[in-house]
């Protein structure tokens, strides 16, 4: 299981997808306050996120509260500043994939002081950065990819139709 951890994200929008992509993985969805949006359970049916009841969704006050309570053994910070790219990063499971929020990213003392797991995707000089949750889907499934998609299927299907159907039908 991957743990993903949003420093006080601010796009209702990037949360909805990264909490998607979360429901598809199984990763356990972290959200640092202050949020730029309400996830109170009201405005979630509201936006029809019919995914969220597959979310293992944890909510904190601030950085400090996140930390006394969670034992973080391993954690890789994704950051447009960052030394390496997410490539030379060997993930463990359980480990815990922090991105900042859509206008700074993550603070600049979290970053420093956390600067040996500091990663970057690669993309043009040109580009200020990556949209946040194609930036997660992207690590998440690096991640998933090196630990060999654990518990996730490893195959189509199509509804109505058995794998064999396929073949008999061409």
């Amino acid at each position: 299981m991957l743990h993903i951890v949003l420093v006080e994200p601010e796009i209702p929008q990037n949360c909805g997808n990264i909490a998607r992509t979360c429901a598809a993985t199984g990763c356990v969805l972290h959200l640092i306050r202050p949020l730029g949006f309400d996830i109170s359970e009201r405005a979630v049916r509201r936006a029809g996120l019919d995914y969220w009841h597959l979310v293992d969704v944890r909510d904190y006050a601030n950085l400090e509260e996140f930390f006394q309570k969670n034992e973080v053994r391993q954690m890789w910070c994704l950051s447009t500043k960052a030394p390496r790219c997410y490539t030379e990063a060997a993930f463990a499971d359980g480990c815990y994939l922090f991105f900042g929020k859509e206008t700074q990213g993550l603070p600049e003392p979290f970053l420093k002081a956390h600067w040996d797991d500091c990663l970057r995707l690669p993309m043009r000089a040109e580009a200020r950065s990556l949209n946040l949750s194609n930036s997660v889907a992207i690590t998440v499934y690096e991640a998933l990819r090196q630990l060999s998609f654990p518990g996730l299927q490893d195959f189509g299907k199509m509804r109505g139709m058995n794998p064999g159907d396929l073949e008999e039908s061409e």
